[in-house]
C-alpha cells in the first residue's frame, strides 16, 4: 500500500477514535458535545475525516442521547446529516445482478461474499442511524431529509438508503461467522431500535454467547466487546441468557485494547444493563 494511502488510513482511523471519545465523554456525562468543533455550516468546513468517522460510528453518535445520558444534541444531528451528504448511501452500493460487473471483473467467491456482507452492514446501519435520527428530529426530519421521517419514523425512516432486505442469521454450525457478523451491527444494540437483527440475537442468544467467549479467548477484546453488547441488549429485553454478563464486561475491561471504540461499546452495554433508555 503506497505510503499516501497509509498517512490517509491512519488520519480516518484517528479521527475515528476521537469521535468515539467524545461520545464516550458524553455519554458518561463528561460534558460536552459529541460533535467537535467545527462542526456546522458558518462555523468552517467539517473535517472530512471527521465525517468519515461519523459515518463509521453511525447510530452510536446519537448513542448518549438514546440511553438517556443526554438531552438532544443538536449537533451530533447536524454531523450525521453531514456525513450522509458527503458519504452517501449510494456510496455503498450492494452487489446485484442489474449491477453487478462483467463476469471478467466481478469479485469471485469469497470477495463477493465479503462484498455483500459488507454492503448489508452498511443498509443496516444506515436504517439504525435514520430511525433515531427521526426520532430526535421528530417533524423536523424532513428539513434535513426529505422523506425519512414518513408516516412513522421508527419504522420508516432511511436517509434514502435502501431498506435492508433481510437480517443475517447463522446457517448451521456457523455460529462463528455469523456472531462476526452481529459483531458488526452492535450499533444496533440501543434502546429505540428493533427490527429483523433485533429478532435474530433473540432467536440466537447461545450463538452470541459462544461468540462472545471465543473472542475474549482469541484476544479480540473488540469484537468480545460488541457481542456482550448484544447480551446486554438482551438482558434489558428482558431475555434469560446463558451466561451472566457483568462478569464478561469486567474481563473484556481487565484486558482490554485501550480503544475509545471498545471502551464506547462497554459503557453503552454498562448503561444497558442499568436500565438506560431513550
Amino acid at each position: 500500500m503506497p505510503t499516501a494511502d497509509l498517512a490517509l488510513r491512519d488520519e480516518y482511523a484517528a479521527a475515528v477514535e476521537r469521535l468515539a471519545g467524545h461520545t464516550l465523554d458524553a455519554l458518561r456525562g463528561a460534558g460536552g458535545a459529541v460533535a467537535p468543533a467545527p462542526a456546522f455550516p458558518g462555523t468552517g468546513p467539517v473535517p472530512r475525516p471527521v465525517l468519515a468517522a461519523a459515518r463509521v460510528l453511525g447510530p452510536d453518535v446519537l448513542a448518549p442521547q438514546a440511553l438517556g445520558a443526554t438531552g438532544p444534541d443538536e449537533q451530533a444531528v447536524l454531523l450525521l446529516a453531514e456525513a450522509h451528504r458527503a458519504f452517501p448511501p449510494s456510496a455503498f452500493p450492494a452487489l446485484a445482478p442489474s449491477s453487478a460487473p462483467p463476469s471478467s471483473a466481478r469479485p469471485s467467491g469469497v470477495d463477493e461474499e465479503r462484498a455483500a456482507g459488507a454492503a448489508l452492514v452498511t443498509a443496516w446501519r444506515d436504517w439504525g442511524t435514520a430511525v433515531l435520527l427521526a426520532r430526535a428530529l421528530g417533524p423536523g426530519a424532513d428539513a434535513l431529509f426529505p422523506g425519512a421521517a414518513g408516516e412513522d419514523a421508527g419504522e420508516d425512516a432511511d436517509l434514502g438508503a435502501p431498506q435492508p432486505g433481510h437480517a443475517p442469521h447463522p446457517e448451521p454450525y456457523a455460529w462463528q461467522s455469523w456472531s462476526v457478523r452481529m459483531s458488526q451491527l452492535s450499533a444496533l444494540a440501543l434502546p429505540g431500535l428493533d427490527g429483523p437483527v433485533h429478532d435474530a440475537a433473540r432467536e440466537h442468544s447461545l450463538a452470541l454467547a459462544r461468540g462472545a467467549v471465543r473472542s475474549l479467548l482469541r484476544c479480540d477484546q473488540r469484537v468480545a466487546a460488541r457481542l456482550t453488547r448484544w447480551l446486554a441488549w438482551l438482558a434489558a429485553d428482558g431475555r434469560e441468557l446463558p451466561l451472566e454478563v457483568e462478569p464478561m464486561l469486567e474481563r473484556i475491561r481487565a484486558v482490554g485494547d485501550g480503544s475509545a471504540r471498545t471502551a464506547l461499546e462497554l459503557a453503552v452495554a454498562e448503561r444497558l444493563l442499568t436500565g438506560g433508555t431513550s
